[in-house]
Formats: C-alpha cells, sequence, structure tokens
C-alpha cells in the first residue's frame, strides 16, 4: 500500500535522514528535545520587504533572529515594531545582539536596556561578553534579570578578537553556571565570518582537537549553539553531532540551504544507501 503523505511529497522526501520528519506544525519544525535543533539568524540589516520574504519562505525553519551586534538603535521604531511584530507571529523567538546589552553595561544603563527590551516586544535576549570584561556575579545578574523579564536568555561564550580561542575547562564552567542561573543555550562564539575566531582557524576550518575536548566535556551537548556561518562548518558539525545539531549566525539566504543539509536533502550530508535501506524497512514495517 502506498505510504500516506504530507502534502504532495512522500514522507521519505521530506526527510530521509529521518530525524526532522513529524516534529512539526503547520510546517514549523519541532524537535523531541526543546533545546534541539535550533537555527538561529543573524540580521545585519534586512529592509521590509526581504524580511517579509525570509518569514514567508523559510519562517518555518528559523527559531530565533538575532539583530547583529548592536543594530537594533539605528532601526526607526516603526521598523523595530515590524520585525519583531512579524517574528513573533510566526512563534520566532527575536533578539537584540549581545553587543548592544555590553554596550548597555558599559554605558551604566542596563535597566533602561531592558526597559526597552520589554516594551518593544522582544522575547530573547543575548548575554555576552566579547567585547568587555563580565565579572561571573554580573553576568549571573544579567541573566537573571532577563528570566525575571519574561525573556528567554541564551548566552555566549568567546571573544570577537580575531585570534581567539576556547578554553574547554573555562567553557563547561561557565555553561554550567549560566545554565543554574536560567540560560537555556549557550552559544559558542565564532563571529558572522567564522574564520579565526573560537572553534575556527584562520581558513574557517575546525580546530578537532578543541572540538573533540568540548565533546568531552559538556554534559548537556544539546544546550551548545554553535556559531557556523559557513557551510563546510555546518556540515562538519551536522556530520559529527546530527541533523539536530543548534546552529547560529547563519545566513538568511542560507536557511532553506541549511535545512535541505540537515535532512539528507543535499549531497554534503546525503543518507547512504545502508541508511536509506534501514530507513525502508522501518518505515514499511
Amino acid at each position: 500500500m502506498e505510504a500516506t503523505t504530507r502534502g504532495s511529497w512522500h514522507p521519505q522526501l521530506n526527510d530521509p535522514h529521518g530525524e526532522r520528519d513529524g516534529r512539526y506544525d503547520d510546517c514549523r519544525v519541532h524537535t523531541t528535545n526543546k533545546y534541539s535543533g535550533k537555527t538561529m539568524i543573524i540580521d545585519k540589516g534586512l529592509g521590509r520587504h526581504a524580511f517579509e520574504d525570509l518569514i514567508e519562505t523559510s519562517g518555518a525553519y528559523v527559531d530565533c533572529v538575532k539583530l547583529g551586534f548592536g543594530t537594533s538603535p539605528l532601526y526607526s521604531d516603526e521598523m523595530l515594531h515590524f520585525k519583531i511584530e512579524m517574528a513573533r507571529k510566526q512563534g520566532i523567538l527575536i533578539m537584540p545582539g549581545g553587543t548592544l546589552l555590553e554596550a548597555a553595561v558599559h554605558q551604566n544603563v542596563v535597566g533602561s536596556f531592558f526597559d526597552s527590551i520589554c516594551r518593544f516586544g522582544f522575547n530573547a535576549i543575548e548575554v555576552s561578553d566579547g567585547t568587555i570584561e563580565l565579572s561571573r556575579s554580573k553576568r549571573t545578574d544579567l541573566i537573571r534579570e532577563g528570566v525575571n523579564r519574561g525573556l528567554t536568555v541564551f548566552t555566549e561564550y568567546g571573544k570577537k578578537e580575531f585570534g581567539s580561542t576556547i578554553d574547554p575547562v573555562e567553557l563547561e564552567a561557565t555553561a554550567e553556571a549560566d545554565w543554574e542561573a536560567g540560560a537555556e543555550l549557550l552559544t559558542v562564539e565564532a563571529r558572522e565570518s567564522g574564520i579565526g575566531v573560537g572553534l575556527f582557524d584562520e581558513q574557517g576550518e575546525c580546530k578537532l582537537d578543541t572540538f573533540e575536548r568540548i565533546m568531552a566535556r559538556i554534559p548537556e551537548q544539546n544546550r551548545i549553539m554553535w556559531e557556523a556561518p559557513l557551510k563546510s562548518q555546518q556540515v562538519m558539525l551536522i556530520r559529527s553531532i546530527g541533523p539536530n545539531v543548534n546552529l547560529g549566525n547563519i545566513h538568511p539566504a542560507d536557511i532553506i540551504t541549511l535545512e535541505a543539509m540537515r535532512r539528507g536533502l543535499r549531497n554534503d550530508t546525503f543518507p547512504s544507501a545502508e541508511s536509506f535501506r534501514k530507513e525502508t524497512i522501518l518505515y514499511m514495517i
């Protein structure tokens, strides 16, 4: 008997890997673990129509929109409200970049920052110290303030300077303290370039020894989001961790491509013949 289909496509064409399918409400992706399989995009200045097109074509595969760096105050209030409202209607988290909160800390206007975030309707924030230094107690206070304001809190580990590296032991300690304070996910810094920062070297290649040490130390790997703006980085992380790895700083134009790679619908992550055979047997059973 012919299998039932979703829409016009056979289920095994929707998701050859078999790990993303069956987790949708009106096409929105929902993984079984609330922390897994998240995609965060970085919006560096999309206009009204580009943002509308993004939501229409790719919104089902976006979990969070980050208005990059400290750009949020550079929009008109009307444009900011427009983007926030459109994202929220689609069930998407939207937040300003962590650099804006760092600026608020540096200028001693943190209270005003949170007031503005809530007034505009942002539903998430990023707590980071990529440019400034934050004490552990201050970082915890910022996370808790975000949680108390009803915001989803992402944190970020790593510095933005070219050549900065990751200390897996420090990353582990930071992640555990951030989660204890109320953060949902910790993001590993790679900037919007993915070159010469954190996990990636000057050619954008993964430092495999560092990656392996991180994977060995972090107990809740599904609560880590990896900034991975380059396709080669996304492929490496999907192959290493699986289709439901959390990926951030994705370019808006790459969302559909990334979702295709998560499902094995692109040659980079295409399922092997053996995996197809097993999936077909399981499906028929």
